[in-house]
C-alpha cells in the first residue's frame, strides 16, 4: 500500500509527525507495535510518573496543612485509588490520539516495523519475535517516498540484573505496584531516579538513591544540583554519591545491595524494592537498519539538522537520535521539524539549547540554555544572578521558600545563556526563560518586563536583576 509518509512509532515525536503531516496533505500511516497509541511517554514515561508526582504533592500538603489552620481528620492514602486515577488519565489520552489520528484520517496499522529499503517497511505481526520478522519476511508492506523513525527507548539495566516486577524494577514494573514498599533504593540520580524518590518518598517509604557520579542530576547547573541533594536530605532521603554498586541478592526482606563508594569503603544496604533508573537505550535493533545507508553510533541514528539520516528520504526523531537529550518535547520538535522538510515547508531546525528540561520531583527542577560551568568551558565572559524563592512573597504564602532562580548571561551585552529554577513550579516558570532565550531577549529587556505581583514568577524578574546587583527584594 503506498503513502506520502510512513511513520514506525506513536509516542509524542510519531503522533505529532503524523498529525502535522495530515494537516500539510499527506496521506499518512503510522506503524505501532502496542495495542494503544502514545508511546512510553503517554503510558509507562512522563503522564503517570508526573500525576503520581501530583498526588504526592498533594498529600504531603495535607500533612502539613495544620499550620495554615486545616485539619483533616484520619487523613488516610489509598494507593489503589491513585494507580486508578493515575490508569484513567492514561486511557483518557490514549483515546485522544485515537481520536485525532480519526480525525486527520491517519491510517494506524498494529505491527512490529521494519525498513527494507528504497522506501518499504514491512509490517508484521506484534506477537512475531524480531528474529522471526528478519528471518521469515513475511508481513504487510507499506511503500513511501518518505518514512520517519519514531521508535523510542526503553531503561537500561545494570549487567547481571533482570526486571521481575517484584524486587528489581525500571519505570515500567515500578507503576505497576499495588501497594507502597516500606524501603525502595534507587540506582541513579538522574530525572527518573529523583523523581520516583520523590514520589516514593512522600507516600512514607524510607528511600535511598545510589549515583556513581559526584552529584545528582549531573546535566543541571551544580548550584542546583547541591540544592537538591540539601532538600532531599532535608526530607529524609539518604543520598551515596560517587557510589558504585556491586552484588545484589536476594535476602529475607527483599534485597541486600552490596556498595563502594569512591574511597574504596564498602557497605551494604537492605532494600525491599530497587529501582533501576540509569539511563535509557535507543530502540534502534530489528528495525532493518541494515537494509539502508542510515549510520548510527552506538545504536542512535545520527541525523542531519533535519533528522534525515544517511538514507535519502528516510529520518529519525526522539530518543533514538544521536546527541539529542531525550525528552519528549524535543521528540515532537524534531517530529515538526522532519515534516515540514518532508513537505517542502523550510522549516527551522530544533535548537537543543533553546530546549527546556524539566524534572518533577520535590523540589522541581527546569532549566534552558547553558549552565555556568558550560558557559565558562565556551569561553563566555559571564554575569550571573541569583534570587531565592524565600524572598518572594507567593512562594511564602505557598509554604515552599525553598530553592532559587539563576540566571547566566553575557558580562558585556547581557545576552541571556541559560537560566536555571529549583522551587515550586519551576517546570511551569521555565517557559518565560525559554521565550525569552528564542527571542534573544537580554537582561535588560527582562527586567524591565513588569510581572505580576504576588506571583512566583517575580522570583525570576527578580533574577535578571541581580545579574546586575539591581535586585529588589533580596
Amino acid at each position: 500500500m503506498n503513502f506520502d509518509l510512513v511513520i514506525i512509532g506513536s509516542g509524542p515525536g510519531g503522533y505529532v509527525a503524523a498529525i502535522r503531516a495530515a494537516q500539510y496533505g499527506l496521506k499518512v500511516a503510522v506503524v505501532e507495535k502496542e495495542q494503544k497509541l502514545g508511546g512510553t511517554c503517554l503510558h509507562v514515561g512522563c503522564v503517570p510518573t508526573k500525576a503520581l508526582l501530583h498526588y504526592a504533592e498533594l498529600y504531603e500538603e495535607a500533612l502539613r496543612s495544620e499550620k495554615w489552620g486545616l485539619s483533616y481528620q484520619n487523613l488516610h492514602l489509598d494507593y489503589t485509588q491513585l494507580i486508578r486515577r493515575k490508569s484513567a488519565i492514561v486511557g483518557k489520552h490514549a483515546k485522544g490520539v485515537e481520536y485525532l489520528f480519526k480525525k486527520h484520517k491517519i491510517e494506524t496499522i498494529r505491527g512490529r516495523g521494519t525498513l527494507l529499503g528504497k522506501g518499504q517497511v514491512e509490517v508484521s505481526a506484534a506477537e512475531v519475535s524480531p528474529a522471526e520478522v528478519s528471518s521469515t519476511g513475511r508481513g504487510r508492506t507499506l511503500s513511501a517516498p518518505n518514512i520517519i523513525l519514531a521508535t523510542g527507548s526503553s531503561a537500561l539495566m545494570l549487567p547481571g540484573l533482570t526486571a521481575d516486577r517484584d524486587r528489581i524494577l525500571t519505570n515500567v514494573e515500578i507503576l505497576d505496584l499495588t501497594e507502597i514498599p516500606k524501603s525502595l533504593v534507587v540506582i541513579g540520580g538522574g530525572a527518573v531516579g529523583v523523581e520516583f524518590a520523590s514520589v516514593f518518598r512522600s507516600f512514607g517509604a524510607q528511600v535511598t538513591i545510589v549515583e556513581m557520579l559526584p552529584r545528582l542530576v549531573p546535566s543541571e547547573d551544580e548550584d542546583v544540583s547541591a540544592e537538591l541533594a540539601r532538600a532531599f536530605r532535608k526530607r529524609g532521603i539518604e543520598v551515596h554519591l560517587e557510589t558504585k554498586v556491586g552484588r545484589v541478592s536476594p535476602s529475607a526482606g527483599g534485597l541486600e545491595i552490596s556498595l563502594t563508594d569512591s574511597g574504596q569503603a564498602a557497605r551494604k544496604l537492605s532494600a525491599g524494592k530497587l529501582l533501576v533508573a540509569v539511563g535509557r537505550k535507543p530502540a534502534t535493533g530489528h528495525i532493518g537498519l541494515e537494509n539502508t545507508q542510515v549510520k548510527t553510533d552506538r545504536g542512535f541514528i545520527e541525523v542531519d539538522p533535519w533528522m534525515e539520516t544517511a538514507e535519502k528520504g528516510v529520518y529519525a526523531i526522539g530518543d533514538i537520535v544521536a546527541g539529542a537529550p531525550q525528552l519528549a518535547h524535543v521528540a515532537s520538535a524534531e517530529g515538526l521539524v522532519a515534516v515540514g522538510r518532508i513537505a517542502g515547508k523550510d522549516p527551522e531546525p530544533v535548537n537543543y539549547l533553546r530546549s527546556p528540561s524539566a524534572t518533577y520531583c520535590d523540589p522541581q527542577i527546569a532549566s534552558v540554555g547553558l549552565t555556568e560551568t558550560a558557559a565558562r568551558e565556551k569561553g563566555h565572559d559571564i554575569k550571573t544572578g541569583q534570587f531565592p524563592f524565600a524572598a518572594n512573597s507567593k512562594a511564602s504564602i505557598l509554604g515552599r521558600p525553598g530553592g532559587f532562580v539563576k540566571v547566566v548571561a553575557g558580562a558585556r551585552w547581557g545576552e541571556i545563556l541559560g537560566v536555571h529554577i529549583i522551587g515550586p513550579s519551576a517546570t511551569e516558570l521555565i517557559a518565560e526563560a525559554v521565550t525569552a532565550i528564542t527571542a534573544e531577549a537580554t537582561v535588560e529587556s527582562m527586567m524591565s518586563t513588569i510581572h505580576a505581583h504576588p506571583t512566583l514568577s517575580e522570583a525570576v524578574q527578580e533574577a535578571f536583576n541581580n545579574t546586575w546587583d539591581l535586585s529588589i527584594n533580596a
